[in-house]
């Protein structure tokens, strides 16, 4: 981590909705520190005891996942395990399963939220609520997606890596954040089009994002697909102009700013 950052996963949960591919968006409450009022994917940052090495893993291995992103092999591993851990305490979603190729098929019971609350609380880590249920972490349902670091005038930063990860069958995605006023699946244009008109505020990294996985017809093909674009980090930069502000990316691309609003 560079000093003053702090490394962050972000996951894009998908699945083949009736327009086509949909993702799941949370939209942070107004009093959140960090991004408040605005539409995000479930994650968060890396918690000390994402580095424990004896977590149960299946799946391509932390020193394959450091390449991929251009980092260390701890680092790699606490991102992939952040990113299980985050989804699960954000979403309800467990990206886990009892041997290679298999996912555990519900977590949406009495037992399985007293864990989640007990992983937000930091009373159970990761690693010991996967080997207390015989299970372990699937990284292999985690494909690369992108990089963003948050830009040096912002007072919280984030080095976050972003993932796409299939919803498991058998599981949904549940409006159990307590980060989050409202939870949607959405198709990426929708998302996109309600941004747009102001109505659905984001930071750059979430509006960006949703454009490259717009490209994709269906969960197969993000899947297959990514990470759509070279994992390069981008910092955005800001610019002003007379149709409003724009973050401007590396590449000279502009992403319009729209103030948080509530319909």
């Amino acid at each position: 981590m560079t000093d003053g950052i702090r490394d962050a996963a972000t996951v894009l949960v998908v699945r083949d909705g009736a327009p086509g591919l949909e993702v799941y968006l949370l939209r942070r409450t107004t009093g959140m520190p960090f991004a408040g009022g605005m539409t995000a994917y479930p994650g968060g940052g890396v918690d000390e005891r994402d580095a424990d090495t004896e977590i149960g893993w299946a799946g391509p291995s932390p020193a394959e996942w450091a390449a991929a992103f251009g980092c260390d092999e701890r680092l790699a591993r606490e991102l992939v395990c952040a990113a299980v851990r985050e989804t699960f305490e954000e979403a309800g979603v467990l990206l886990a399963g009892p041997a290679e190729g298999a996912v555990v098929p519900d977590v949406s019971g009495d037992d399985w939220e007293e864990q989640r609350q007990a992983l937000l609380s930091r009373d159970l880590s990761l690693t010991e609520l996967l080997a207390g249920r015989g299970l372990v972490l699937r990284s292999d349902l985690l494909r690369p997606f992108a990089h963003w670091i948050t830009p040096p005038m912002e007072s919280r930063r984030y080095d976050t890596k972003f993932f796409v990860a299939a919803l498991p069958a058998g599981q949904e995605a549940r409006d159990v954040s307590g980060e989050a006023d409202e939870a949607a699946w959405l198709a990426p244009a929708a998302a996109l089009a309600e941004h747009h008109a102001g109505t659905r505020p984001m930071l750059p990294p979430t509006s960006h994002t949703l454009a490259q996985l717009g490209r994709f017809a269906d969960v197969a093909a993000a899947l297959a697909g990514s990470p759509p674009d070279p994992l390069e980090p981008i910092m955005p930069g800001f610019e002003d102009t007379a149709e409003g502000r724009f973050a401007v990316l590396p590449n000279g691309d502009r992403v319009p700013l729209v103030a948080p609003t509530r319909q």
